[in-house]
């Protein structure tokens, strides 16, 4: 168990060089590749969500532990093979239509795959046709909506309604965030949930998933 909390500790810190050592060396001792990704990477990257929504730890920290995490991933990804706790569900996630910033979707992309989800990220200026297509390809649990400008947050309702019409409403979670976005505005456009940062946007999702 000291390696699985090393690992963690050196996944919190950023370390990636450290980080793969240790996964290395763990999985030379003979501990399972998933219990190395569910015990020592994502309850590992559940603590970094949770230090970022007490600000205990900040943007840059949190993506060199992302990028940590990914590291690591790649070396176990070959051994986990058609392991079922490889993935915990599937998140689509995009900025709405007539916006083009992505710094914090993509940290919330990051923060959801080291959650171990599933996640197909759309990129900016998507409009509510193009995820409700990929909804109906893709059959995702949770989709993810961002909109940093105060005029972009109406395509957020736009799409929600999109999804709504097109009677599949019930076979997804919506969450939404970003800068301008609250819990009234969420709770008008009929989302089922607001995140204020990618911590609470990994966290909600893996609880719909």
């Amino acid at each position: 168990m000291s390696d699985i909390n090393e690992i963690q500790e050196a996944l919190i810190a950023g370390d990636g060089e450290k980080l793969i050592e240790l996964v290395e060396a763990a999985l030379k001792e003979g501990t399972e590749a998933s219990e190395i990704l569910s015990e020592g990477l994502i309850l590992g990257m559940d603590i970094v969500g949770e230090k970022m929504k007490n600000s205990d730890m900040f943007i840059p920290e949190v993506l060199m532990a992302a990028h940590a995490m990914r590291s690591a991933v790649e070396i176990l990804q070959p051994l986990l093979g058609e392991d079922g706790d490889a993935s915990r569900g599937k998140v689509l996630i995009g900025t709405v239509k007539g916006d083009l910033h992505d710094i914090g979707k993509n940290l919330v992309t990051m923060m959801l795959e080291s959650a171990g989800l599933e996640v197909t990220d759309l990129g900016v200026d998507v409009a509510p046709d193009v995820f409700l297509e990929s909804i109906k390809k893709d059959k995702p649990d949770v989709l993810a909506l961002s909109a940093l400008l105060t005029t972009t947050m109406p395509m957020m309702k736009e799409t929600v309604d999109a999804i709504s019409e097109s009677g599949i409403r019930d076979q997804i979670k919506i969450i939404v965030g970003g800068a301008p976005v609250t819990q009234s505005f969420a709770e008008e456009i009929g989302a089922d949930g607001y995140a204020a940062d990618a911590g609470s946007a990994s966290q909600m999702a893996k609880e719909y998933c």
